[in-house]
């Protein structure tokens, strides 16, 4: 009788202690892939929030050509105002 009750138990921890190990491994790729999702999309906030923040190199290059451009019309017109005496 306790032969059989060990033949029958030994097998039905094997299978319990897989089902468990099954089950806790299902847990762990659904927490890493949560945890994934989650990286993506704080880094993508991170992305947005740094290409909102800083000008990028070449806008700045055109900007102060710009305002140099501006600037040296301003002050041809004040030049020309100058000579004419206004």
């Amino acid at each position: 009788m306790e032969k059989q009750i060990l033949q029958l138990l030994i097998p039905a921890v094997g299978l319990v202690s897989g089902l468990i190990a099954t089950y806790v491994s299902l847990q762990n790729r659904a927490l890493l892939a949560e945890v994934r999702k989650e990286l993506a999309e704080l880094e993508n906030r991170l992305i947005l929030r740094i290409n909102g923040t800083y000008i990028r190199r070449s806008e700045c290059q055109l900007k102060e050509a710009l305002t140099e451009e501006r600037l040296d019309q301003l002050t041809e017109e004040l030049k020309k105002r100058i000579a004419a005496g206004d």
